[in-house]
């Protein structure tokens, strides 16, 4: 099996997340302190976390904790859960279980980097663009042309990152005839689910539409809960759940304990979380709005559907490398270019960069944005 790449992304953030002065480009939603987490919690759920045994965990996810995910669907229970350490752990299970040498997997371009990388370190990979010409629309006719007699996984991420694209229901339940029809799993990440400004937006959860769709989520975007290292796969299928399983005894083995009782509480609250959450998001994206349009002569922006990360595109002097790297190194304002989201599966957009509107302090970080701009 090859060797994985570097992790760009990761690479990039562990040079530039924690020196950035303002962090534009995050990919979740404001997170909370300990402390103000358990005031969400009722008395008997803050009591279970103070009191907790800090043994191992069920390897499946605590049973309480499946249930409440499970409420987050429209026809999966408990027993259609399985729980990571984390979405990133989810998304390596899930190839490395339903792919092998001589398959063929679909995925969507640009993506996020580890949707690419780890099929493609199992077997051969087709790459999917979208186009931005359409508004970053998914081509069902383009996806349908890359299927081959050994397909077995498309993999599909909406609401998209980085562009915040998010296909219509049409398309959508176009792409799951499509696998049903040539009995292909389709494995959705969803990470971005329920998180936007427009709630009217957000698509079904493939888990509940396709009875070989696998729906991946985490505690870490909508629900701003990133340090809890909690995410999950939904699936009809029990078979896959429990193959997906005995792999997971080589990796975490189990969730952390504490780690699943607070997740319980954020999922309990989640109503009042992503309240706060989508609100804020609202507010940051009328800021990024007025923003872009005052600096109409250096970007093209087009408003995200839903999500928290962005994909405007530099139209100024020189690279969006070079760009990217005086806004930072200069103004300590921290965007991805998307160098970052190149994939070896065909061309990719050299002329955007990442932002993210989740997170409180938005503001600052464009004054000193404007400021650069202006020095420029």
């Amino acid at each position: 099996m090859p060797a994985l790449q570097d992790f760009r992304l990761e690479t990039y953030f562990s040079q530039w997340e924690f020196k950035a002065r303002f962090h534009l480009t995050a990919s979740d939603a404001q997170s909370m302190t300990l402390r103000e987490l358990l005031d969400l919690a009722d008395p008997r759920d803050a009591e279970a976390f103070e009191t907790m045994w800090l043994g191992y965990t069920e390897t499946f996810g605590a049973p309480d904790l499946r249930t409440e995910i499970a409420r987050t669907y429209d026809v999966r229970s408990a027993d259609d859960i399985l729980c990571f350490a984390g979405a990133e752990e989810g998304l390596y299970v899930a190839a490395n279980v339903l792919l092998a040498q001589g398959d063929h997997a679909i995925v969507v371009t640009p993506n996020y980097q580890a949707a690419e990388t780890v099929p493609l370190s199992i077997c051969d990979v087709t790459g999917v663009p979208l186009d931005p010409a359409t508004g970053w629309d998914l081509d069902l006719d383009q996806l349908a042309a890359a299927i081959r007699p050994n397909t077995k996984l498309v993999s599909i991420n909406f609401p998209h990152n980085p562009t915040g694209r998010i296909i219509s229901r049409a398309t959508l339940d176009g792409l799951i005839a499509l696998c049903r029809r040539h009995g292909i799993w389709l494995f959705s990440d969803e990470v971005y689910r329920l998180l936007g400004a427009d709630d009217d937006r957000q698509l079904s959860q493939v888990a509940d539409l396709y009875e070989r769709g696998l729906s991946l989520n985490v505690m870490s975007k909508a629900y701003g809960l990133p340090g809890l290292r909690i995410g999950w796969i939904a699936c009809a299928d029990r078979d896959l759940l429990v193959r997906m399983e005995r792999m997971k005894h080589y990796l975490s083995i189990c969730n952390s304990g504490p780690s699943e009782r607070l997740a319980v509480i954020g999922l309990r609250a989640r109503d009042r979380i992503l309240a706060r959450n989508n609100a804020l998001v609202r507010d940051n994206l009328a800021l990024f709005d007025a923003f872009f349009d005052d600096h109409r002569h250096l970007f093209e922006w087009r408003r995200p559907d839903g999500g928290c990360v962005g994909y405007p595109r530099w139209t100024g002097p020189g690279t969006v490398d070079a760009f990217a790297t005086r806004l930072v190194e200069e103004a300590g304002v921290l965007v991805l270019p998307s160098t970052i989201y190149r994939s070896d599966l065909g061309p990719t957009p050299t002329d955007r960069f990442r932002v993210g509107f989740g997170r409180a302090g938005l503001s600052d970080g464009l004054t000193a944005f404007r400021e650069h701009l202006a020095r420029l």
